[in-house]
């Protein structure tokens, strides 16, 4: 007879579907936003967008500041993952061509893995493994088939790495912050960490809204209420209830999607090695994400079921 989930289990599956799906769609408005905004104004912009629209559902649900044991972690998530990587990630995506930079910032779950199973103690069971190697592989195939001659610079294949490295120090961190704070309070006071340490984007960002088309500006506050302010809080509830690698393993869905989204809202028709790649990429996560994969993560001390 099998086993029905039960109610956690659906809802943390349902908010790490919902991050996966945002995300995915960030990769399409950073690059229509980045024609307007540099980098490090595109970062902030986003980021005190996503300050707006979590402040507003903080007041909205009296949410008060995380307790003392949370902010070592959520100061240094909203360093290295709402600020560093942002900025490097928006500023890579303007030196190489899409494939390049999805394949380069996927080595990040590998990263969460290691760190995770080094700083963590989580377990890694041969199925995870055996998941994350499958869609690691389908996201090579994926960036190589969308690689273009010529599109790529060592600049921004390095600032990719930097975004990868940043991203998996940022959710390791994350982590811990997580048994005694809410997802909502953990991103809400980690975007505002990213979002003063990009203040000195601040002059440019005052500049380029001025002369930006609005289809770009919208894009950055879409970027900040979505795939920031929604995205963000939806995997840290997911994250609090499973371990880091299982979570980083998810975000390899990521390449898939995204070669889904260009084809219905961009019209790119992918190839048949693109469209290879990207079941590779689901079927992974599919191994990895199964029962057999799962590992019970230990119960945070305190942890709130909103989201």
């Amino acid at each position: 007879m099998m086993s029905v989930p039960r109610r956690p289990d659906l809802l943390a599956t349902g908010a790490a579907v919902v991050t996966v799906l945002l995300w995915a769609s960030a990769f399409v408005s950073i690059r229509s936003a980045g024609d307007a905004y540099s980098p490090g104004a595109l970062a902030l912009g986003r980021l005190l967008s996503g300050v707006v629209a979590l402040g507003v559902i903080c007041v909205i649900r009296r949410e008060g500041p995380p307790p003392r044991a949370a902010w070592p972690g959520i100061a240094v998530s909203g360093l290295l993952w709402f600020g560093f990587y942002m900025v490097a990630l928006n500023w890579g995506e303007q030196k190489v061509d899409a494939g390049t930079a999805a394949l380069v910032v996927n080595i990040g779950p590998i990263l969460i893995a290691l760190l995770g199973a080094r700083l963590l103690g989580d377990a890694m069971p041969p199925r995870l493994l055996a998941g994350m190697a499958v869609s690691f592989a389908g996201a090579v195939t994926v960036g190589l088939s969308m690689s273009g001659g010529g599109g790529s610079s060592v600049l921004g294949v390095v600032l990719c790495l930097l975004a990868a490295v940043a991203y998996a120090g940022g959710v390791v961190a994350q982590k811990p912050a997580l048994g005694s704070a809410s997802a909502l309070q953990v991103t809400t006071y980690g975007c505002l960490v990213g979002a003063v340490v990009c203040l000195p984007f601040a002059g440019q960002l005052v500049r380029q809204v001025a002369d930006a088309p609005v289809s770009a500006t919208l894009n950055m506050v879409y970027l900040g209420v979505f795939p920031t302010a929604l995205a963000f809080t939806t995997w840290a509830y997911a994250l609090a209830r499973t371990t880091a690698s299982r979570m980083g393993a998810t975000t390899y869905a990521v390449p898939a999607l995204v070669v889904l989204m260009s084809w219905v809202a961009l019209g790119e028709v992918p190839g048949l090695l693109t469209l290879a790649g990207g079941v590779l990429c689901l079927a992974g996560v599919a191994v990895s994400r199964s029962r057999a994969a799962a590992v019970v993560a230990p119960q945070p001390a305190k942890v709130s079921d909103s989201v």
